[in-house]
């Protein structure tokens, strides 16, 4: 077990910004039916910390964190207290050439750390607890590709806010006072093509990417016709730019020919996802869609909100009505 100078304890839960780190597994669930599963949730998630102190101690420089997002349909079933504004199942956006799909999920789990064996450990855990309170819809893990690359070889994340602007963009406010603190977060796992990708020459890559492939340098928007990817995924209304925080992974077995990113995306507003999709699936104008979804499918989709980490660690004590 390694010790740290600077810190004496695990990464609290619902910690949005928690650091990048080499390994993570995105975990999505159904609750089963019936009040003795919800109570069986709501236990677990809970105690959410006591799992990341189990589990984190033995290596503190490991980093190890979860964030736990509950999904529209679950959150009634789990709290009395009133849903976010915003939360809603996450709607189909159907494009002319691809479809971003809705698919099930009433919790995530995103287990965050540079060691794969305490995440491993973590949610074998964290699914003892649960039990068949639960079905796993979809288990993730994900890696750190080079530096900090997806499969397709660019960089990734590069548009994520620094400093104060990280929390400005990601935790909701005032406007919406009972859930303070917390986030909405959206999830889709992303199949590449890349025996046609890596077809392409390297400018023709960047001009659908929108950056340098080797130094990451942003290039010049499109003044007409087609926008990159880049462009695409930037949302500015009224002259102000919207946020927001990403940690995608790539994942993929060689063995299986299978490739991929998995995206996930933290927001105050979950509007500014939706705009952003809308805009690769639909294409702004409508018709010229983002060219990175001729080379990269979207499999998944699903809505949820993060709490904070207060109000997560209160639902066990939460009288329900009947």
């Amino acid at each position: 077990m390694s010790s740290s100078p600077s810190r004496r304890v695990p990464i609290q839960s619902q910690k949005v910004d928690a650091p990048l780190t080499s390994s993570a597994t995105f975990l999505v669930l159904q609750i089963a039916d019936g009040a003795d599963a919800a109570a069986t949730v709501r236990d677990a998630i809970s105690g959410i910390d006591d799992i990341v102190k189990n589990v984190g101690f033995r290596d503190l420089d490991a980093m190890l964190s979860c964030t736990v997002g509950i999904g529209p349909a679950a959150w009634p079933r789990l709290t009395a207290r009133r849903a976010p504004a915003e939360l809603h199942p996450f709607a189909p956006v159907v494009g002319a050439a691809h479809t971003a799909p809705s698919t099930p999920g009433d919790l995530l789990f995103h287990i965050r750390a540079n060691r794969q064996d305490l995440v491993f450990e973590f949610e074998r855990q964290l699914l003892d607890a649960l039990g068949d309170a639960v079905t796993v819809i979809d288990e993730t893990t994900g890696f750190r590709y080079f530096d900090v690359r997806d499969l397709l070889g660019f960089v990734d994340g590069t548009a994520n806010p620094v400093g104060n602007a990280v929390n400005d963009s990601t935790l909701v406010g005032a406007e919406d006072g009972d859930n303070v603190g917390g986030s909405y977060v959206v999830v889709q796992k992303y199949l590449h093509e890349l025996d046609q990708w890596q077809s392409l020459t390297t400018e023709q890559q960047e001009a659908i990417i929108g950056r340098k492939k080797a130094d990451n340098v942003e290039l010049d928007d499109a003044v007409v016709g087609q926008k990159s990817h880049k462009t695409l995924a930037t949302i500015v209304v009224d002259g102000v730019e919207h946020d927001i925080l990403r940690d995608n992974m790539p994942f993929g077995s060689p063995g299986s020919s299978s490739f991929g990113t998995y995206f996930i995306g933290y927001s105050r507003y979950l509007w500014v996802i939706e705009k952003m999709l809308e805009n690769m699936f639909i294409g702004d104008p409508p018709g010229a869609h983002d060219r990175l979804l001729d080379f990269s499918k979207a499999t998944t989709g699903c809505t949820f909100f993060a709490p904070s980490a207060d109000f997560l660690s209160s639902l066990a004590d939460e009288q329900l009505p009947a």
